[in-house]
């Protein structure tokens, strides 16, 4: 009989040790499973989720083309918006959020130039950090090689607005400019003052025009620069059913007039922009500036390309932006 009770002793002391082994190991697996959850809680929202939030803090809605009071038609400008799911893609297998490895896209705008009314075009976006350097040529040519030099120097391309007597006679160095790179434009063919003429006598300057520097380039210009910048709507009118916009500018060198190097260029750095369209000739004043006025249009942290390239929808992004 005693040794009855004393088995029951033993049961019951290990049926409470057992209990209280029990207690401690299903305590300690709640509180692991509380711990996780509160790590879980801590790390913060999911990869996708984070990438989902930068998207939608660095949307930049896109700028539809429209007719200013003042500048006339100005070009629209590409929106910009993050791909989610490409920036994921680069990110998941790190497992985590890299602002570096963020993939952005571009979004045109719904209004594009070519859907506005027939409409002069003084400059580019005023958001875009580009300019152009819009080149008239009629006359000047033993000026062209110093400046084409220093255009190649500094992989610069602008646009050069021919006269078409001037190409009848220079049509070597007319292609020359083009296969260089740089666009060629129609600046009429007898250089008249365009306010003056009627509809078909516009349409005849700027027909022989182009059928002339097709001919010397191969290209047919897009672009029309009415000389001294003269021109009435129905000129406008007249280039636009030709398929063609008919570009002026926001800052003169007013090269011309033999400005000293110094002279033209803090007229031009002291007036230029984003978006700007810069007048210049192939003139000696032009070409001994152009070198230092590409510096110091440069340091203003502003790109200097062609007036198509200026007026495109194309939104710069900054180097240190991935886009597609």
């Amino acid at each position: 009989m005693g040794k009855i009770k004393h088995m029951i002793s033993i049961l019951v002391i290990g049926v409470i040790v057992l209990f209280f082994v029990e207690s401690h190991t299903v305590s300690s697996y709640l509180k692991g499973l509380k711990s996780e959850a509160q790590f879980a809680h801590q790390s913060g929202p999911s990869l996708l989720d984070q990438i989902k939030q930068e998207a939608k803090d660095r949307f930049v809605p896109p700028q539809d083309a429209q007719i200013d009071r003042v500048w006339k038609a100005t070009p629209g400008y590409n929106g910009l918006k993050v791909d989610e799911k490409k920036s994921y893609q680069l990110m998941k297998k790190d497992g985590k959020f890299q602002e570096s490895r963020l993939i952005y896209k571009q979004v045109p705008p719904k209004v594009h130039l070519e859907d506005l009314p027939p409409s002069p075009i003084y400059r580019g976006h005023p958001d875009k950090p580009m300019v152009s350097l819009a080149i008239n040529v009629a006359w000047g040519e033993e000026y062209l090689p110093e400046m084409l030099e220093v255009l190649k120097k500094h992989s610069i391309h602008a646009t050069f607005f021919f006269e078409g007597r001037w190409v009848k006679k220079h049509p070597d160095l007319a292609k020359m400019i083009v296969e260089a790179g740089h666009e060629g434009g129609n600046h009429s063919y007898t250089h008249p003052d365009m306010a003056r003429l009627s509809e078909g006598r516009a349409r005849e300057e700027i027909k022989k025009t182009n059928k002339v520097i097709e001919s010397a380039t191969g290209r047919r210009p897009q672009l029309f620069a009415p000389p001294s910048g003269s021109f009435t709507d129905h000129t406008v009118t007249v280039a636009h059913q030709l398929g063609m916009s008919t570009i002026l500018w926001t800052v003169d060198t007013i090269d011309w007039k033999k400005p000293t190097p110094n002279a033209l260029i803090n007229r031009v750095i002291s007036r230029v922009h984003p978006g700007a369209i810069i007048l210049m000739h192939p003139t000696e004043s032009s070409s001994a500036s152009l070198d230092a006025l590409i510096k110091q249009i440069k340091a203003k942290q502003l790109k200097i390309d062609t007036v198509s390239n200026l007026l495109s929808e194309t939104r710069m992004i900054a180097r240190h932006s991935s886009s597609h």
